[in-house]
């Protein structure tokens, strides 16, 4: 236990000075961990007890990941990006799959079987890292956003068959007829319940879990959903992140989706800084140094024929810079290869040696993937021309902008939100409280959200940027400061107005960057009139 211990502090404490170091010049944080990964693996002698269970702990940064991409996305949006998944997803798996396992079977003398795994496998693109990344930007939901979206859903969905493929090249007494049959019945089990009780079942549950009104009680009903959803999956065949990224879609259908989003953030993000640090372990120097030519030629190989023919195949569809940026995104080698991989090494399909090459080739181009994205328009710009009138928007969910967000609905944020309406002024309320948010919905209040305004994300994801001004209006003096620290975080590019009830709040958050600070006790309706003056906005 000692030595459990005190390798988790040495590996945090690693994670944290490299990350920081990096972070100052603007290298993203993957890359700290999967080096932290590597740097412990050279110090600790994990057993192989010790690695499967990181593994486990590790995929449930992917599982807490896809669970938050479906919050994004509804049934309703999936069906209008049916397109993106199902089209250019599996353009891309069926002709790059193809084209590796052509170029495997006939210039490395591998067996057709084995030449197929490995090139359906090489296929994938990194979920965690790509979205990570895309989430980071802000660009989820740009036109490139979406496609790679698209691509790497139909990827999760593709990995089911793989496995079967693998199962069937291996079985020598099961009927591969029953061996379909079974994934055919598995996979109509969950979706029905996933679904189908989920759309009818899930928003009565979290009713029932607030009204304890306790954070505690409903993070931990979170955790269920994301957890029981991802198990049900797997126990049926097929992948945690699944199960996860479906349970997402059900919720995103109910009023808890920003709430639970802005929850989870922080459990998503350091479970999958676990899964890069296990990443980073994976990465043999001894098989580095012995094969470094045939993994850089390897590394090359596999990155241009990916980028080179998904981009063939995006050009019939889409802008010649929506195409190469695409193509670029998802030009990496996933973690979902090296599952394959080691499954197929287990079963002999695949060479011990080769395996442990492509490890490293993989964990190579994954690496390489936050420096591509970073600078992905960078490489647009340089071989196509932006259009001045077209130009690639990330479209807000909410489909706000110049708008103002009151964080708060009390009497006082009801003051504000009346005087906005008679106004005409674009607004939209985020509320903390199930119950007042249930009251105004009642009352035919639209532009309510039940948010946590004191998440950043929660703040980025409703357009704080791009607001004319945010107010507050909070009475809990916690959550108060809570709040105006978050929105102190977005620099003095925000135009904030706070309401305070007394003199000992207003001292409170005289240390933040705050634009107004008005004290009720004031005249709040003269106050609130000059300022709208200001920066207004009608309809």
């Amino acid at each position: 236990m000692d030595n459990i211990l005190i390798g988790l502090i040495i590996t945090i404490a690693i994670a944290t000075v490299v990350n920081v170091f990096l972070k100052k010049i603007d290298i993203p944080t993957v890359i700290g961990y999967i080096l932290t990964g590597f740097i412990i693996s050279q110090i600790f002698d994990f057993g192989e007890h010790s690695k499967e269970t990181l593994d486990h702990l590790a995929e449930f940064g992917i599982v807490f990941l896809m669970f938050t991409i479906g919050l994004e996305f509804s049934i309703s949006q999936m069906k209008a990006m049916k397109k993106e998944v199902f089209v250019y997803g599996m353009l891309q798996v069926i002709l790059t799959g193809a084209l590796f396992t052509f170029l495997t079977y006939t210039f490395f003398d591998i067996r057709l079987r084995s030449s197929i795994v490995i090139g359906m496998a090489l296929a994938l693109s990194s979920t965690a890292i790509v979205l990570k990344m895309l989430n980071e930007k802000g660009e989820i939901h740009s036109s490139y956003g979406r496609i790679t979206l698209g691509i790497l859903l139909f990827q999760d969905l593709a990995v089911i068959p793989i496995l079967l493929m693998i199962s069937i090249f291996t079985s020598e007494g099961t009927q591969i007829s029953e061996l379909l049959l079974n994934t055919l019945i598995s996979a109509i089990i969950v979706f029905v319940i996933l679904f189908v009780v989920g759309k009818f079942f899930i928003e009565r549950f979290y009713d029932w879990v607030t009204s304890s009104d306790s954070e505690e009680i409903f993070l931990a009903s979170v955790m269920l959903t994301v957890v029981a959803a991802s198990v049900l999956a797997n126990y049926f065949g097929f992948s945690y992140s699944l199960g996860a990224f479906i349970a997402g879609m059900t919720i995103a259908e109910t009023k808890y989706r920003y709430r639970i989003e802005s929850d989870l953030v922080p459990f998503r993000d350091i479970l999958l800084g676990v899964f890069f640090i296990t990443i980073g372990m994976q990465i043999d120097i001894h098989i580095v140094t012995e094969y470094i030519w045939i993994i850089l030629g390897l590394l090359i190989g596999i990155m241009f024929f990916k980028a080179f023919i998904l981009y063939v195949a995006m050009r019939f569809f889409n802008t010649g810079r929506t195409s190469i940026k695409s193509s670029l995104a998802l030009m990496q080698v996933g973690e979902f290869a090296l599952a394959i991989f080691a499954l197929g090494a287990s079963n002999g399909l695949i060479d011990m040696q080769i395996n442990q090459i492509m490890i490293v080739t993989i964990v190579l181009s994954m690496i390489l993937t936050p420096f591509i994205l970073k600078n992905v328009k960078f490489i647009a710009d340089a071989l196509f021309v932006e259009p001045t009138q077209l130009r690639e928007r990330a479209l807000v969910s909410t489909g706000y902008k110049e708008h103002i967000i009151v964080c708060g609905y009390g009497p006082v944020g009801k003051k504000l939100v009346n005087r906005f309406r008679k106004n005409n002024v674009l607004y939209v309320i985020l509320e903390h409280d199930v119950k007042l948010v249930d009251e105004a919905i009642e009352k035919g209040e639209e532009n309510i959200f039940l948010a946590n305004a004191a998440r950043k994300s929660v703040l980025e994801h409703f357009g704080v940027k791009e607001s004319l001004a945010i107010f507050t209006a909070i009475n809990n003096p916690h959550q108060l400061r809570l709040v105006c620290e978050n929105i102190d975080s977005f620099g003095d590019g925000v135009n904030s107005v706070v309401t305070v009830k007394n003199d000992s709040q207003e001292k409170s958050i005289s240390d933040l960057n705050i634009t107004h600070v008005i004290n009720r006790r004031e005249i709040i309706t003269d106050l609130l009139a000059s300022q709208l003056c200001a920066f207004r906005k009608i309809k």
